[in-house]
């Protein structure tokens, strides 16, 4: 499937800062991105740092071509939910896309698969473009259970958004072992449960974005995006590097271009 339609899907690359930054940290590494950058003609790039510096990098990025989403949201629009932000606060200081689901929070939130559902709804209900990840524990995947439980993931936001929905949305795949610890799966791995999701879609799973998050790295970034349902990243560590970030784009511009030597 990826292999037929792969030239109508452009490459995304996501950088989550997660909860690292300051107002100078921030500046810092803008600046050093955004004066080395050279314009890409087939990657989407965006930052989604901490609530409290949306409006820092939204603004930084005004006259580029990267724009800012955010890390997570409320399904509310409004109301008596401290500490929380809507999808409507997030589109209106400039955000486009916004995480949910990340692992992280399914397990430090205890996000369950109906609350990530309802985020995915209400992002798209505010303009936004979720990203929804899914992914596989060390312990699923050891007892064969990875694609089970990835399917049941996309299961339920399907069943509540349609699949239509997903012609404004986008997935990433994040096996959990593979989150923040150095192990990365292989292009191979990596390229049968991005099969398996793609598939999951049926014919609307031609268009749809598929990332991997997952160590990705400068060194590996090239065999990741080469294989054909791998369609970019979703960075963590590696997005606050501004070296290691754009020469992760730069992967992802010259395998959609075909220029990979």
């Amino acid at each position: 499937m990826g292999l037929q339609s792969r030239g109508d899907r452009r490459k995304l690359v996501v950088g989550n800062w997660k909860m690292n930054g300051s107002r100078a940290v921030n500046d810092q590494l803008l600046q050093a991105i955004l004066s080395a950058w050279c314009p890409l003609q087939h990657v989407d790039v965006a930052l989604c740092p901490p609530f409290l510096y949306l409006p820092q990098v939204a603004e930084a990025l005004t006259a580029s071509a990267l724009v800012v989403g955010a890390q997570s949201l409320n399904p509310r629009s409004n109301g008596a939910c401290t500490g929380e932000i809507s999808g409507q606060m997030l589109a209106d200081v400039g955000c486009k896309y916004v995480i949910v689901g990340h692992n992280e929070r399914r397990r430090m939130q205890s996000e369950t698969d109906l609350y990530v559902a309802e985020q995915f709804l209400a992002a798209q209900e505010s303009g936004l473009t979720p990203i929804l990840c899914v992914g596989e524990s060390e312990q699923a995947r050891a007892a064969g259970h990875a694609l089970d439980t990835i399917g049941q993931q996309l299961r339920v936001v399907i069943e509540a958004a349609g699949l239509e929905a997903f012609s404004r949305a986008v997935v990433a795949y994040e096996p959990i072992w593979a989150v923040g610890t150095g192990k990365t799966a292989t292009p191979q791995q990596a390229q049968e449960v991005h099969t398996f999701i793609r598939d999951q879609f049926g014919a609307q799973g031609d268009s749809l974005v598929i990332l991997y998050g997952g160590s990705v790295k400068a060194s590996n970034a090239l065999s990741l995006f080469g294989e054909p349902d791998i369609d970019g990243a979703l960075l963590g560590g590696a997005s606050l590097d501004a070296k290691e970030f754009i020469a992760i784009c730069q992967s992802a511009e010259q395998v959609a271009t075909g220029i990979t030597q």
